[in-house]
């Protein structure tokens, strides 16, 4: 159990600059693009394969606290479309948070198809893996969804590995537990993406049009 202060209501002091202070995730603040997803999803004759193109626009947020607690994030929208299809294939929204004082990062996520979860982990300031985890049924880190989905498609678990390459492109690796409804093992939804910076983050609100502001710790502006 996680000790907390006895005062509840003091709140700390942030710094404005929030790409200085994002910790482990300051790597991932811009935006990001691929053509070479990889999806395997259930279907009624089995597993189907898709592939995919992707956008990720991630882009730095006011520090925000909660009493004493004080995070630092990133706000996202994550866009995919099919390599066969037209249409969005995958849409979702949500933030990426780190407490320093704790080392606990989070991502909330909500997808047009209801559902939402949050996801959490632990990492340090030059970790290149961050994992988050969430699971049904929990009241912290847990996964919520419509009645169908809990019917059909029943999410069980989540788990996002991201791995911070060395020539600056990210990849990550998600799997969703899913109990289909007339199957008696849960399935393995899984997500797969390296995705390259195509351009640089714009500052938060609170630094923005502040000189020599918003370029961060660690900056990858691109020379």
């Amino acid at each position: 159990m996680t000790d907390f202060p006895e005062d509840i209501f003091t709140e700390p002091e942030p710094d404005p600059d929030t790409l200085a202070n994002l910790g482990p995730l300051r790597r991932l603040a811009g935006v990001w693009e691929s053509s070479k997803g990889v999806d395997l999803n259930p279907k009624a004759d089995g597993p189907e394969r898709r592939e995919f193109s992707e956008r990720i626009e991630l882009q730095p947020i006011d520090a925000q606290t909660n009493g004493p607690q004080l995070f630092y994030g990133l706000r996202y929208h994550t866009h995919i479309i099919a390599s066969d299809e037209e249409g969005t294939f995958h849409d979702q929204v949500g933030y990426w948070l780190w407490e320093p004082a704790t080392g606990l990062i989070l991502q909330t996520l909500t997808i047009p198809r209801g559902q939402v979860a949050i996801a959490s982990g632990q990492a340090k300031p030059g970790d290149t893996t961050l994992v988050v985890t969430a699971e049904r049924g929990q009241t912290q880190y847990g996964i919520c969804s419509t009645a169908f989905l809990e019917h059909a498609f029943r999410t069980d678990s989540y788990r996002l590995e991201i791995t911070l390459e060395a020539d600056g492109s990210w990849s990550y690796v998600s799997d969703t537990m899913l109990m289909v409804r007339g199957r008696a093992e849960p399935f393995q939804h899984r997500d797969r993406n390296r995705l390259v910076k195509v351009a640089e983050p714009t500052p938060n609100p609170l630094i923005r049009g502040k000189p020599g502001a918003g370029l961060g710790i660690g900056s990858l502006r691109k020379g």
